[in-house]
C-alpha cells in the first residue's frame, strides 16, 4: 500500500497548513486514547475549508501563477489514467520526431471512442 502523499502547501496557505497539522495530531492522539474528540476534528476541518474558499476567492495573479505551477498539481497523464479507459497514446509527426511535452492518443469515455490531447511539461 502506498504512504500518502504529503502536501505542500504554498506561502499564502500558511494558516491552512497550521489547521490541518492540528488536525493530524488530534487524529493521532484520538488513536492511542479512549477520549472521543472528532467533533473538534469536524470543527477544524470545516475552518480549513472556510479559509481555503477565503484565501482562493482573493488570490493575487502572482499567486495564480503560483497555483498554476504547483508541484502536486495533476498533469494530463493523471487526468487520463482517471476519466479514460482503453487509451493508446501516439508519438512522433511526420518529420520523425517526438515531443515528450505533449501527450496525445485515442481513448475511450465512457464507451465513446475520443482523442486526447494534452501538455505533461514539468515531470
Amino acid at each position: 500500500m502506498n504512504a500518502p502523499v504529503k502536501q505542500t502547501f504554498l506561502e499564502f496557505e500558511q494558516s491552512v497548513a497550521e489547521l490541518e497539522t492540528k488536525i493530524e495530531e488530534l487524529r493521532f492522539v484520538q488513536s492511542d486514547s479512549a477520549v472521543d474528540i472528532s467533533e473538534e476534528i469536524d470543527r477544524l476541518r470545516s475552518k480549513t475549508e472556510s479559509q481555503l474558499k477565503d484565501i482562493y476567492a482573493k488570490l493575487t495573479p502572482w499567486q495564480i501563477a503560483q497555483v498554476a505551477r504547483h508541484p502536486q498539481r495533476p498533469y494530463t497523464l493523471d487526468y487520463i489514467g482517471l476519466i479514460f479507459t482503453d487509451f493508446y497514446e501516439l508519438h512522433g509527426d511526420r518529420s520523425f520526431a517526438d515531443d515528450p511535452a505533449i501527450v496525445g492518443g485515442i481513448a475511450r469515455f465512457q464507451g465513446q471512442s475520443v482523442m486526447v490531447i494534452g501538455h505533461q511539461k514539468g515531470r
